[in-house]
């Protein structure tokens, strides 16, 4: 990024690895995904990733003019010219899913539909940032947020934006930016990629022009995290808890579990409570130990199988189904809720009421427990940071306890 778009911070540096190994980049048009993210799939791709595009439209009606044969003959060629940028980036080999869907008329719906199945055993989708003002960018990074499995992290990448809006425009999500560099030899495959795509760049009156190309020549490319909308399904924790030893975070056995009871256990500024509540309680790891620290504890689980899997860590402790934000998972009358692991996957509207019931049932001058992974979750709507903030900001909350380290964010609250 360069001029006015250089950003104080800027945007966090983006890790491969969180993208896994198969990556499925979905392009509105022909050139779209060298644009926004040649360097990222050359990068992925040398890596050992699996790398699959998907073009939705042959981009066809680039010239709005052009008859009937005209559009024909400019479809063929842009997918020419995608194949040779392809070659130009290192990428001969990736797979081409062409889905010729009419150009300027892309409906998201109908896009969502094919991309159902190429995205079903993805680790990650990138496509274009819905925010991005054209209407089939808007459609396509739309369309692959609604067909992608839970378990795919969501990437997008704008292309328009840095010709059409400011820097400052609030719908441009800048807290969910990474930025990937491009080395020398990455900036010059990308050159010489999208220098393939004359069709768009060359003439008395190119699509993308000069001043345009240069936002894609900076050596960074900039993708949005894209979270899911709602709230992480049952099921998907329903098929994790199922597995062969139903201990799915190895939450008995790893040390990134073991010490973040440690800290949190520490971090309680009492010595003992009279009533406290645990939702979401896991296999009841955690469970066994806090209960040694209250003369009661409720806890409760979203999963049949968790619930089934605490009954047996833990005696003396009822362990029942619930959900957040019932108050059968928050009691009225606590004086601590732990709440570990779980807030963020919540959609907006069901953490609003959980904070609301967390206010409701701890009594005053009662202490709230957070702890959350800093690597966010596929499933998870926002991360460790963003949710923790929800509650940090809400003046019925009074911070006493934060611990901040690489792998996990831990806060504790006192009930103002």
């Amino acid at each position: 990024m360069t001029g006015p778009w250089l950003r104080d911070p800027p945007p966090r540096p983006l890790d491969l690895g969180i993208l896994g190994h198969r990556v499925v980049v979905v392009a509105a048009h022909p050139d779209d995904e060298t644009l926004g993210a040649g360097g990222l799939m050359r990068a992925v791709h040398e890596s050992g990733g699996q790398v699959e595009l998907v073009v939705a439209t042959d981009g066809e009606a680039a010239f709005p003019d052009l008859d009937g044969p005209a559009r024909d003959a400019l479809a063929a060629t842009r997918r020419r010219e995608t194949d040779d940028a392809l070659a130009a980036l290192g990428l001969s080999g990736v797979p081409v899913h062409r889905l010729g869907m009419p150009d300027s008329a892309l409906d998201a719906d109908t896009l969502a539909t094919a991309l159902e199945p190429l995205l079903r055993d993805a680790d990650a989708w990138v496509a274009p940032w819905a925010g991005d003002p054209h209407p089939d960018h808007t459609a396509a990074g739309l369309a692959a947020a609604a067909a992608s499995p839970v378990t795919a992290t969501g990437w997008t990448y704008p292309i328009w934006m840095w010709a059409w809006l400011e820097p400052d425009d609030p719908s441009i999500p800048w807290s969910h930016a990474h930025a990937h560099p491009l080395d020398e030899t990455a900036r010059t495959a990308k050159r010489r990629a999208l220098a393939c795509y004359a069709s768009q760049t060359g003439g008395p009156a190119p699509i993308v022009p000069p001043d345009v190309l240069a936002h894609f020549d900076t050596g960074t490319e900039v993708v949005f995290r894209t979270p899911p909308g709602g709230s992480a399904p049952r099921e998907r924790f329903d098929t994790l808890y199922a597995g062969d030893d139903g201990d799915p975070w190895a939450t008995r056995t790893s040390w990134y579990e073991r010490r973040k009871r440690a800290v949190l256990l520490a971090s309680l500024p009492r010595e003992r409570y009279r009533h406290a509540a645990e939702p979401a309680c896991g296999t009841g790891a955690l469970t066994v130990e806090l209960a040694e620290r209250c003369d009661r504890l409720d806890a409760s689980g979203f999963s049949p199988a968790a619930v089934a899997a605490t009954r047996g860590s833990v005696d003396g402790v009822p362990v029942i189904r619930a959900a957040l934000p019932h108050p059968d998972a928050l009691p009225d009358g606590i004086d601590l809720a732990v709440v570990s692991e779980v807030l963020y996957y919540l959609d907006d509207a069901t953490l609003a009421a959980t904070v609301d019931r967390l206010a409701d049932a701890v009594l005053p001058g009662g202490d709230i427990v957070i702890a959350h992974w800093r690597g966010w979750p596929a499933e998870a709507p926002r991360d460790a940071e963003a949710t923790h903030r929800e509650l940090l900001d809400d003046p019925r909350f009074v911070p006493l306890v934060t611990h901040v380290d690489e792998d996990f964010l831990l806060h504790v609250l006192r009930r103002a």
